[in-house]
This record gives structure tokens, sequence and C-alpha cells, in this order.
């Protein structure tokens, strides 16, 4: 049990006005603490942009929908299976022309 806690980190998180305390894998720390920073930039730039305009709430669902957006893209570009299939294409020809030679 000593060695999960010792895994274990509580912190405080710095998120646009809230100071928020949070549990943590200790390996994970660095990007608790960079994904902090994104949605505070990420907000002010719209509370600056929206604020007066639009509530709280709604800029906070801008500034999600902004950071949501940004991770989707990044998901698509990372995406393998058009090259797993061509591997599984290019695999089954190799293995064919060497079936063929035997």
């Amino acid at each position: 049990m000593a060695v999960q806690d010792n895994e274990k980190l509580h912190i405080r998180l710095h998120v646009y006005d809230e100071e928020i305390e949070v549990n943590i894998n200790r390996a994970d720390e660095e990007y608790y603490r960079s994904a902090a920073k994104l949605i505070t930039s990420v907000y002010n730039t719209y509370a600056q942009r929206f604020k007066g305009h639009k509530g709280d709430h709604t800029i906070a669902l801008m500034a999600l929908i902004h950071i949501a957006l940004q991770y989707e893209k990044e998901k698509g570009k990372n995406d393998t299976a058009p090259y797993d299939n061509i591997l599984k294409s290019l695999t089954a020809e190799i293995e064919n022309a060497l079936g063929d030679k035997t």
C-alpha cells in the first residue's frame, strides 16, 4: 500500500481564477500543470473578447470547445488505421510472392 501512496500526489492547480486541489499520479504532474495553464490561457483569451457580452459559463464552454477541437484535430493526425491497412496489404502481397516461389 505504501508504494501506491508514493505514486499519488496531492497538488493545487491554479485554473483561471480558482485554485483546484487534485490527487494525481505522480508521473502525470507535468501534464496536469500544463493542462491548467492551457485552460487558463484559452479562457483568458475568450474572456477578454466576450466578457460583458457572454456569461462566465458560456465563456468556459467556448474555451472547452476550443481545446477539444485541438485535441480532435491532433487525434485525427495520429490515426494509424490507413498505415495498418497498407502494411497488411503489402505483407499479404509479399507472403503470396514468397509462397509462389517455394
